[in-house]
Parts: C-alpha cells; structure tokens; sequence
C-alpha cells in the first residue's frame, strides 16, 4: 500500500520573526561564513577545529558528550566569532544514551509505538543534558537481509510498521525540551534504500525498480516527514547507479518537491568524499559541486565543502543562492532548537539526569516487552515452582557488555545486570542457581564436561546463548547466521541431557537456529536488550511479565533463503500450488534442498495465555472508493494467564494492473485480556489506504476484489474477502 506516498507536498507555518531573524544574520555573512555553516567535524579533524570555530568556519561538531567540552567550543563559536553563531551538537543516540534501552529491532516487536516515544523521550532528555542538540536517530531503512549488520538499528521488514514506529520515535525525540526550553533535532536515517544493500553488506549498491523502492522502501521516510522530523541524513549507498549523497532524484524531486521537505539534509560521515571511490567524481572538488548541487546542505566530515564550495561559487560554477537557501535551512534549525538564546549546556547539573530511576525501570519494561517468545513446548515457562536446582549455562550467563548491543557510547558496562546477578536475587529464596559458562562466545573454548555436570544436578536448564555486541551494527555483516564459535556444539550435548532446556538467545539480528530450534522445547528471542536486559528476561522466565513481544523480521532457515519475508509476489508457479507439468515434471517457485517458508514469520510470537480468533465479520462486503473497510473477530483467551495480543489486519489485492504483494500488513491493535474472557477487535480502514503505484508510477485505486485477514501473525488468521467498487 502506498497511501504515505503522494504527490502533495507539505506545507509548513511562517514565522515571520524567525525569517527576519534568519535573513537578517545570513545577509551579513561572508562565502566563507556561509560555507562554514554547511561544514560539520568532529574533533579528530586534521583541520584546527578551534580556530575554524573562531572563524565562523565549522556549523556542527559531533561524537562530543562532554558538557565541559561541548561548552568550551561553543563558547568560542559564541563569544569569539564574527557572528556569534551556535554550533548545534550532534551525537548517534539509537537506544538510549547513559540508560541503555533495547536495540530498535528490538523495541520493534514490541509493536508499541506509546512505549518507542517513551524510550525516545527518555533516550534524548539524557542526551540533551550533557549538551546534544541533535540526534542522528531514527533508522528507518526496511531490511529483509539479517546479515545486514545495521538490521538492529531498524524496525525490520515491513514498511506500515517501519512507518508506523519511525514516527513514534521522531515524536519522542522531538517533543522534549530541556529546563531552558530547547529542544533537539531528529536526524531520519539513511536515505535511501540503504537496507537493500546487496549480499547484506554495509555500505554496498542497492539496484532495484523504481516502483519497489515507492512503495517498499520510502514510505518510512515519507511518514517521518510528515512527522515533522526536522533533518535528514543522506545514505552511504548507490542507489541505480547514483550515490544517495549526491542523487537529486532522492533528494530534490522526491523529498523536497513531492513531499515538501524544509529541513537539513546533512550528509552521512565522508559520504561525500567517498564519491570519489564510488568513482562518481574524479577528485574532492567534483564531489562538492555533485552533492552541493543534488540538494546536500551539511557535508560531514566529507573533506569537501570546507574546501572547495567556496571557490566552486566565485568560478560560477555553484550560484550563490544555492549557499543561502541551505545555510537559511540550517539557521532556521538552530534557531528552532533554542540554541541563539540558550546555547550553552548547564555542566554543574548534567549527570545528575543520567540512569534516573524512573529511566532503568522503563529500560526493564522495554527489554521484557521487546522479548518474543518462539517455542514453549511442554510448558516449561514460566518455570514452575517444583524446579528447585536451576542451572544456568552459555557464553552470555555472566555478560555484561554484549547486553547493551550495538550503538551505546555512553552506556556503562558496570551498569549491567549480568542473568546470573537478577536471577540469583529474584529466583525464589530456596531455589539452587548454578552457573557455568560452558563455552566462550565465539572462539574455540568448550567445558562441555562442567555444563554436563551443572545440568545433571538441575531441574531445568537455561541456555545462554548468542552474538556479543561487536557482532552487528555498522560494518558488522555476516555470512553465517548459525551461533557463534562453539555455542551449537554446547547446545547439541545439553538437548541430550533428558533435561528440559529453555534457550535465551541474545543477538543483534535473526539468527539461523534451525537445529536449536528444533532439538530445545523452549525458546525466548531476549535480542540485546540494553542496560536491564536480564532483569526483562528473569521477568518473563518468573512469570512476573508474560511475553507478548511479535516479530519485526522474519527468521530464515538458511541464509539460502535470504531474503525472506512475508510480502512477497506471488509468481506465475507458486509453491502452494502443483506447479506447471512441463518435460514430465511439475515446475513451482521452490527450493529443492529447502522450505520456502521462513523458521518463524513476520509478526509471529507466543503467550502464556492462548488466545483463539473467531467470527470474523466482513462489516462492508462492498466499499466504495470515497468509504471505510470495516471488518471485525472475536479473540479469546483461553488460557490460564492474563495476557496481551497484537491483532494484526492485513490484506491482499486480487488482480491488479501490476502484481501485488500475497499479504500487506495494514493495521494493528494490541489488547489484553483475562483468562476466559473474550473481546471483538474491529479495524477500520479508509479505502484510500488500498491504493498502489500503475505502471507509471501514478497513484491508483482499482475497483475489484481483495482478501483480508485478521489473525496473530502473517501466516495465520481468519480469512474473509470484500469488493472495491467506483
């Protein structure tokens, strides 16, 4: 569905006393002044970053989260330069900044967009009071390939819960404000298509349809737009030939006249220097005027602008007004954020906002929401009461530093929960916790003879296992998806103990656990969950939190079948059917040595409640283009627990003049009920919502039939049909 892509650009309030104030201080600058307001650094710049601040010559610094530091530069920026212009100071803030929250994957199967903007609000008010006035946060790139390491930044594969969620943290992060009232800047990352990087590898070329990028990869960045999300990094990638820092189809007719866009677009970090490599500009100085001209206002340690722009306008070959219009769009920021009245950070005060209580408790929250719990055979979990030896073994017992994840500069290993530490304290006061490490997380060390024997004296297994926090993130790609180092082998001998064994699998991405899966009854994707990940994960083992967490992303059985997801075409030969006979043989779209289907799909996750759907009432059989699809079912729990479900909506267009996708996530809704009790769940949905690009990328609603289905994950459900009608 593409109803987050159109054609009518936004519109924006004029503040005149604000674009007095802009216009006046830019008619007072020099070139050079204004260059200098599109340059940003960071201190291991080979320039002289103070005396460049002095000049008026550097707009931004980053990677600072010093106060001391932070106020000592823009003192200079302030008091000492011609114009007394504020640098704005730009961090990467993705989940959580001295109070760790869990990974955006993570957060994401949550499907909680009030619990994101909380996380995001907390995330940046730490950020904020250690002087960081810009956040180069959210991701929202759709990614179907786990081997991706940046897939732990996103909200993974779907394009409604992407869009949904983006905006949830753009929210969050942009409607704090500090004691002084100032306010940061969400930086929307990274455009585009950086998620469709090929073989999964960071920083590779992305080829593909104009229509799939339409209406699978931009709707995300067209909803945090209209989230009013104030900038925008460009991404690392070509996109069909064209680097994404320099490709004015991105950045001038899409973003700022289809959509309107009149925020910063700020370079990611050398990416315009690395045209060169891209072999898109023979030197430095072509970078500038390629990525200038593309639409670029802020280059980021990219070498070039600080450089060359200056002398690419006075040989005509850059018009002056280009300069303006961006160094206009970056006064206009800074003066939004309230950094010409107050633009120093308070030093005396700043840690004193740092792991608030309040912020730990809701880092606990969120990692236990975030957990999805994938297999419960027998019942093992919640762990019975009967179970009074617990042994507790895996590379990840003890951890601390891996829990954090990626992306967590300020976070503090020390303030880290290790399994063993919540588990000792919150398992009941006679149980018998013992803990051994059985093997290293990656490397070739393995005690299967000390896990053997902790496994024999216990009731109950649990399996610590997974990737450390080095393993995704930027430029952490993987081929292999299995667990690392030796951890298989350790979870092989344990399945053989006549033990029940619940695996806790801690990582930054989809793992290919087909083997574990299927040898261990019980298995809980914990992700890296930040700075109380063990005591969200002790809360679901307890029973004290029952899980309710759905996946973003769905889990393959091998990186053969990568990519795989859920929103797929359907071919002329599908696999559901018996194929086409030709040369005596039925021919499908199949693997031989392979299911098609993924280990666990898109929005799949256990309860220990059940919750059964029911009665599924198409309200409007027939809908007009100009009415509301309106379809309900009953859901009951008919467990034993109180617990949450994530009823999700999807549909499917029948005929189309292009091929549509087998199903389209189009709306959610999470309730909670008792044991025994039952609630009917209606959608609602605006017709308009159904429409898609035509084979000229025009935006069209056809007349015709579709499928709908409401039910708890993308594979199953409650299947109804209706009519779109003129």
């Amino acid at each position: 569905m593409v109803s987050t892509i159109s054609s009518k650009p936004l519109t924006r309030s004029i503040d005149p006393k604000r674009e007095a104030f802009c216009a006046d201080l830019l008619a007072k600058m020099t070139l050079e002044e204004k260059v200098g307001q599109m340059v940003q650094a960071d201190l291991s710049w080979h320039e002289d970053v103070r005396q460049l601040t002095r000049e008026g010559r550097i707009s931004s610094l980053f990677t600072i989260r010093d106060p001391k530091v932070i106020n000592l530069y823009q003192h200079i920026a302030v008091d000492e330069s011609r114009l007394g212009i504020p640098l704005i100071i730009g961090n990467d803030i993705i989940h959580g900044f001295r109070s760790i929250f869990p990974i955006p994957l993570a957060l994401a199967c949550t499907w909680d967009p009030e619990l994101v903007e909380q996380v995001a609000r907390a995330s940046i008010t730490e950020a904020m009071a250690c002087g960081t006035t810009w956040n180069f946060a959210p991701m929202v790139d759709i990614s179907r390939d786990p081997r991706w390491g940046r897939v732990a930044e996103g909200s993974g594969e779907d394009a409604y819960l992407s869009s949904t969620l983006g905006a949830a943290w753009i929210r969050g992060y942009q409607e704090a404000r500090d004691a002084d009232g100032r306010s940061a800047a969400a930086c929307v990352k990274h455009y585009a298509a950086y998620g469709a990087s090929e073989s999964g590898k960071d920083y590779n070329s992305v080829d593909m349809s104009e229509r799939r990028l339409r209406e699978e990869y931009l709707p995300p960045y067209r909803a945090a737009v209209e989230a009013g999300v104030q900038t925008l990094m460009t991404s690392f990638n070509d996109l069909n030939g064209v680097p994404a820092s320099a490709n004015s189809f991105l950045i001038k007719r899409i973003l700022r006249e289809e959509w309107g866009f009149e925020g910063v677009v700020v370079s990611d970090y050398d990416a315009i220097g690395e045209l060169v490599m891209h072999g898109f500009a023979r030197d430095h100085k072509e970078a500038t005027l390629r990525s200038v001209l593309a639409g670029v206002d802020m280059d980021m340690m990219g070498n070039a602008y600080h450089f060359h722009l200056a002398a690419l306008v006075r040989e005509g070959k850059v018009a002056e007004t280009v300069l303006d219009e961006a160094v206009l769009r970056i006064l206009g920021l800074k003066y939004d954020l309230g950094l010409f009245e107050h633009p120093f950070v308070d030093e005396a005060d700043a840690h004193s906002a740092l792991s608030l209580p309040e912020s730990l408790d809701l880092a606990a929250k969120a990692a236990a929401q975030s957990i999805v719990l994938l297999k419960n055979e027998g019942g093992i979990l919640p762990l019975n009461a009967s179970a009074k030896t617990v042994a507790l073994i895996g590379p990840l017992a003890k951890e601390r530093q891996s829990l954090l994840g990626c992306w967590c500069f300020d976070g503090r290993v020390e303030d880290v929960e290790t399994l063993a530490e919540v588990l000792e304290r919150d398992l009941p006061a006679d149980t018998n916790l013992i803990v051994e490490q059985g093997c290293a997380i990656d490397g070739g060390d393995l005690d299967l003879a000390g896990a053997l024997k902790a496994a024999a004296l216990a009731d109950v297994v649990l399996l610590a296992l997974g990737e450390s926090d080095t393993m995704s993130g930027e430029a952490h790609s993987r081929a292999h998806l299995c667990l690392p180092g030796r951890q298989q082998e350790l979870a092989d001998a344990l399945a053989k103990c006549g033990k029940p064994v619940v695996a806790l699998v801690f990582a930054g991405r989809p793992l290919v656990m087909t083997k574990l899966v299927e040898e261990t009854p019980s298995v809980v994707m914990a992700w890296h969950g930040g700075t109380r990940a063990a005591r969200g994960v002790a809360d679901v083992l307890t029973g004290k939190v029952n899980p309710s967490g759905k996946l973003s992303i769905s889990f393959p059985r091998s990186e053969g079948q990568i990519p795989v997801y859920y929103a797929h075409k359907n071919t002329g030969r599908p696999v559901e059917t018996s194929g086409t006979v030709q040369f005596n043989q039925a021919h499908k779209s199949s693997y031989l040595d392979e299911e098609n289907a993924p280990l666990f799909p898109f929005g799949f996750g256990l309860s220990y409640a059940q919750f059964d759907y029911s009665g599924l009432k198409v309200l409007t059989p027939q809908v007009r283009k100009n009415e509301t699809l309106r379809i309900s079912a009953r859901v009951t729990n008919s467990g034993k627990w109180h617990g949450s479900e994530i009823v999700q909506l999807y549909v499917r267009d029948l005929v189309g003049v292009v091929t549509r996708p087998v199903k389209e996530l189009v709306d959610f809704r999470k309730i909670a009920l008792a044991p025994g009790d039952s609630q009917t769940v209606e959608f609602e949905l605006p017709a308009g919502c159904l429409s898609f690009l035509d084979e000229n990328h025009h935006p069209v609603l056809e007349e015709g039939d579709y499928k709908v289905w409401i039910g708890p994950n993308s594979a199953e459900g409650l299947e109804g049909r209706f009519e779109l009608i003129d």
